[in-house]
């Protein structure tokens, strides 16, 4: 059946977040799920040292941190996230992620 809401992920499978996204040297990989004016679910892998330098969203976006560690700064404060761990980064407020080492989320963003 097509899923036309989700795209990119089986359904009616279960499935490891970790393993839907590779990781590459040197590289930032995502890949989205859901896009939509209402919410945007992307998985994304960083090899360590990649980051994604400050910016906003005009939407709450929520980090779930699926493995490894995160460097997170929210309005110039840093948090670290480790895997089982997430962190909201409210709209409009600058926002960074840096990738202390090889590591995996998974980002919801609710507009």
């Amino acid at each position: 059946m097509n899923n036309k809401i989700m795209k990119n992920i089986e359904t009616s499978k279960v499935q490891a977040l970790t393993d839907l996204v590779a990781y590459q040297d040197g590289q930032v990989v995502s890949k989205t799920l859901v896009q939509n004016p209402n919410v945007s679910l992307t998985l994304f892998s960083f090899d360590k040292g990649e980051e994604i330098s400050t910016h906003s969203s005009h939407g709450d976006a929520m980090v779930y941190v699926i493995d490894g560690q995160a460097e997170i700064t929210i309005g110039g404060e840093k948090f670290n996230v480790k895997a089982g761990e997430t962190i909201v980064m409210p709209a409009e407020i600058p926002h960074a992620v840096y990738a202390q080492e090889q590591m995996k989320f998974m980002l919801t963003v609710v507009f």
